[in-house]
């Protein structure tokens, strides 16, 4: 078992998150999730096929020396052996051929099982990683909605938007938790804003300098208003995703169990054979995946809900 002053930082948000693991978890689930945040995470790419191939891009890769790796469940996806700024000298990612983008991130799009045609809200947008993977994923043919609070990011998330060469995604700059009620929509994703515990490297105290109580608190508080927006925007009948870069029941399980609460949405389970093959840990809720920190993933909580229809 690892004691605070095992890791580097010896900080209070190390200590934090210590303390909150072994609150909610087994000893050796503790160990999983803090011996896979030891780990240096590979750099991954999604190819972006509205322009080009992933043959064209591993041709690419090949002639700039670069190793890569595919992955089980999507195909359009590289692990590569370098640098993210080596990729970004590149002429694939200065023309929005490739995204760089971690592989537990793709996966909430992935499940979400967008199609062309339909509207879908992102909730929470910025930088675009998810926005341009549901628009690469429907051909750019379904009518994405775009939002983000602040400013700066949108402006970020536009430029990615447009780098990519996708043309039908609208960015809203506002606080979704204040979207009009007119609104509504055939799919949602809402990837909340959150403490961010699962990308927590131990050998980086910059990335548990600011995990406080505190933080966790606000998270919390966002999460639930804006999982009951959510449901309030979705079309009775259609499913929405819910996910977040954290590991602690208090942003995952617990906020999905609130809104279950509420009597209008169920739980779809998440039972693909092509998530076999990624590590899970097990969840209060069955049919949820909650994927530890590793090598290869960021901890990661993805749950899919459909809302009912009321007679």
């Amino acid at each position: 078992m690892m004691k605070p002053n095992q890791a580097n930082g010896n900080s209070q948000g190390l200590e934090l998150l210590i303390e909150k693991l072994h609150q909610h978890y087994d000893d050796q689930t503790c160990d999983i999730i803090l011996n896979g945040m030891r780990e240096k995470r590979v750099v991954s790419l999604r190819v972006n096929t509205l322009k080009k191939s992933k043959d064209e891009i591993k041709q690419a890769l090949d002639t700039s020396h670069i190793m890569y790796h595919d992955v089980s469940w999507y195909d359009d996806v590289l692990i590569v052996e370098t640098k993210e700024s080596l990729l970004e000298e590149l002429d694939m990612f200065k023309h929005g051929w490739i995204y760089l983008q971690s592989l537990s991130s793709m996966i909430p799009a992935l499940i979400m099982d967008a199609k062309p045609k339909q509207t879908i809200l992102d909730m929470a947008a910025a930088p675009g990683g998810k926005t341009t993977l549901l628009a690469v994923l429907t051909q750019d043919q379904a009518s994405i909605t775009a939002i983000e609070a602040h400013p700066i990011r949108a402006e970020k998330l536009k430029f990615n938007i447009n780098r990519q060469g996708i043309k039908h995604v609208s960015v809203m700059v506002k606080d979704a938790r204040m979207l009009d009620p007119y609104f509504i929509f055939d799919r949602i994703l809402l990837d909340a804003p959150c403490s961010g515990s699962g990308t927590i490297l131990l050998n980086d105290p910059k990335t548990f300098s600011y995990f406080t109580q505190k933080l966790i608190d606000k998270s919390v508080e966002t999460q639930k208003a804006l999982i009951k927006k959510a449901v309030d925007l979705l079309k009775p009948g259609e499913t929405m995703v819910y996910s977040t870069c954290s590991v602690l029941p208090d942003e995952n399980d617990n906020i999905i169990q609130s809104i279950l609460k509420s009597g209008w949405v169920e739980v779809v389970p998440i039972e693909d054979d092509k998530w076999h093959s990624i590590p899970t840990l097990p969840t209060q809720i069955p049919g949820t995946l909650l994927i530890p920190p590793s090598q290869y993933y960021e901890g990661f909580f993805i749950a899919k809900l459909k809302k009912k229809v009321k007679k």
